[in-house]
């Protein structure tokens, strides 16, 4: 973790546009090529209110002076892949979808995807809203935050643009979350602590802090984390064989952006620790581990569901593998133990379709034309989440 340090943070270790100087009664910071002078007492005043809950609560925005630089960061690496679902070209996919090139296997698999995220993304949009960003009190850290559900509102317009260009029934969708058991109980499983956050609790008492971190927890590292890679991971693979690759390319632009969201998690839960020490017992440790344990085996009976049999290219038992693989990446990541004796990656294939680190296409898409000045770094997910 970046600790803050005097007025502002280690700034050439977090963000390398990014200085501070003293100016007399000022303090100025260089941001790429704009320059901002505070006044030092009132930034000194702001800092020391900063905090990921509790802190103090003003009406702007005003990032500056940054305690949290990660946060900042992170939000550059969101914008940096933004993207727009209108724009990909779903005609191929189309024809594939009405002419009978899909195995019944692999329509499921899409049917699947599309019905399970038309719900998933609008629970974690809101929870991100209405019960993370709401008690956050830093800007910067709301900032991350409302990109996040920024992002989930391009990925509930991207199923749009899916159902509508596939002509799939909309009734037929809804039906997906409504009446299959393994995805209601999935998600009753993720949601049923967020009723009472929503309504406000009290953030200095340390059950609730706990509350609030397992909510975290539960969004971004079980549901955006574990519960959504295998499905992932299943569309992308009927992609590497030049099947649906409208949908293939939007569900990796997703993907990459649930890399982000679980860095922002991540990020916010280890800050949150720090701050609040009382909140990190053995036993809450071992609340998250069950927790976890309890998301894995609801999201492998969705995986066979998902996939009741082995296709081309596809073993039910690699994607099960799977989900013990991020589940651990998840819990590790946090100091906590692991679940599983998985170690290897099922799909490392799935990094260089994430990052692209060779900068290749994939089937006539590209996600290159979408990363702008900010361009993606990272090498591999690891680097990130």
């Amino acid at each position: 973790m970046i600790e803050a340090q005097g007025l502002g943070v280690d700034s050439k270790e977090a963000l390398p546009e990014f200085s501070e100087r003293e100016d007399g009664r000022h303090v100025v910071y260089q941001f790429r090529n704009k320059t901002f002078r505070l006044d030092k007492a009132k930034a000194r005043e702001r800092l020391a209110g900063k905090r990921v809950i509790n802190g103090l609560r003003t009406a702007e925005l005003n990032m500056l002076p940054l305690k949290y630089p990660e946060a900042y960061r992170i939000y550059k690496q969101m914008k940096a892949n933004h993207w727009e679902p209108d724009v990909i070209d779903m005609s191929k996919d189309s024809h594939q979808w009405n002419t009978g090139v899909l195995t019944a296997k692999e329509r499921w698999i899409i049917e699947m995807g599309v019905g399970y995220f038309s719900a998933a993304e609008g629970i974690v949009g809101d929870s991100v809203l209405h019960v993370i960003e709401d008690n956050l009190t830093a800007a910067e850290l709301k900032h991350a935050a409302l990109r996040h559900i920024a992002e989930e509102s391009i990925h509930m317009d991207s199923l749009l643009h899916m159902i509508g260009s596939l002509n799939i029934d909309l009734d037929e969708v809804t039906a997906k979350f409504s009446d299959i058991p393994s995805i209601r109980r999935k998600n009753d499983f993720i949601t049923r602590h967020m009723p009472e956050l929503k309504m406000g609790v009290d953030l200095t008492v340390t059950a609730n802090k706990q509350k609030f971190a397992k909510a975290i927890f539960g969004i971004t590292q079980v549901m955006e984390g574990t519960q959504f890679y295998a499905l992932f991971a299943m569309v992308l693979s009927l992609h590497r064989q030049n099947k649906m690759t409208g949908v293939g390319q939007m569900f990796q632009y997703t993907l990459r952006d649930e890399s982000n969201h679980i860095a922002l998690g991540r990020f916010l839960l280890t800050q949150l620790i720090a701050e609040n020490p009382d909140l990190w017992t053995p036993e809450f440790q071992q609340e998250l581990v069950e927790f976890m344990r309890e998301g894995v085996a609801l999201e492998k009976e969705f995986v066979r569901d998902c996939l009741p049999e082995d296709g081309v290219g596809m073993t039910q038992a690699d994607f099960l593998h799977y989900v013990d693989f991020n589940a651990d990446r998840r819990l590790e990541s946090l100091g906590l133990p692991r679940l599983s004796r998985i170690s290897t990656n099922p799909f490392p294939w799935l990094d260089e379709v994430i990052f692209l680190r060779k900068e290749k296409n994939f089937f006539e898409t590209r996600v290159t034309e979408y990363q702008t000045g900010g361009s993606m770094k990272n090498s591999n997910e690891d680097d990130l989440v």
